[in-house]
């Protein structure tokens, strides 16, 4: 590894480090009025308290947002696992095997680590906390470091085109989906009380069916926008 890519890396870690334990130290220590110190109940924590007083306009969950102003925080460091995960595969130091296996057993580290830490930290997506950072980069990390082993190092890949597709065009189907409700459209195709019906073969299989439908649904229409070569950036 490069001087220059070790100084990006070790920036990187730093930079992540510090804002969980900040945004940590921040939830647990500073008193809300109220309630006073270390509450993770909704409504109850120094975020929630944040976002009601200082965050303008409409509000996703009434009075707070789960990605308000102090949950930007941790979520910055989320995409910094992202960098850092990205400059570990492009690290040609190091063999290719070697870079996907040891990018699963980071992943599988921060999920222990941010379990651990959820004891006292709860993993709470709504709040964005610190173990949740952890936990859910663990398992992107994983992932990631999985995909990596088939796709470019067994070059297994004839399977993953739906993700291209998805990954050519994700503000599309974004913006798609806040206006077409697949959700619906699942249950139109795959006929909703039908699917539901499967729920006493299985408890939630029916659910299962209708979001698989609903992920095809958005695979198709990511498909069609890249054989058509309509690409969205910003």
């Amino acid at each position: 590894m490069s001087s220059l890519r070790a100084l990006r890396v070790a920036g990187g870690i730093a930079a992540t480090v510090a804002l969980l334990v900040g945004y940590w130290a921040l939830l647990a220590f500073v008193p809300v009025p109220g309630f006073g110190a270390g509450d993770f109940a909704e409504g109850h924590n120094l975020a929630n308290w944040f976002d009601t007083r200082f965050l303008p306009l409409r509000k996703w969950d009434g009075d707070y947002d789960p990605e308000g102003l102090l949950s930007t925080l941790p979520a910055i460091a989320s995409c910094l696992l992202g960098v850092l995960a990205g400059l570990w595969l492009n690290d040609d130091s190091r063999r290719p095997l070697a870079r996907g296996w040891q990018l699963v057993g980071a992943g599988a580290l921060l999920i222990v680590v941010g379990h651990l830490w959820g004891l006292q930290f709860p993993v709470i997506k709504k709040l964005w906390t610190s173990s949740f950072v952890l936990v859910a980069g663990g398992w992107s990390a994983m992932l990631l470091g999985a995909f990596y082993l088939v796709i470019d190092v067994a070059q297994v890949a004839a399977w993953a085109w739906p993700f291209v597709w998805v990954g050519c065009n994700p503000l599309a189907i974004y913006l798609v989906s806040n206006v077409v409700d697949f959700g619906k459209l699942s249950e139109r195709f795959a006929g909703g009380d039908v699917a539901m019906g499967l729920n006493a073969l299985w408890p939630g299989l029916g659910g299962l069916v209708l979001a698989l439908v609903g992920a095809g649904l958005c695979f198709a229409t990511c498909r069609l926008l890249y054989q058509r070569k309509v690409f969205l950036r910003i």
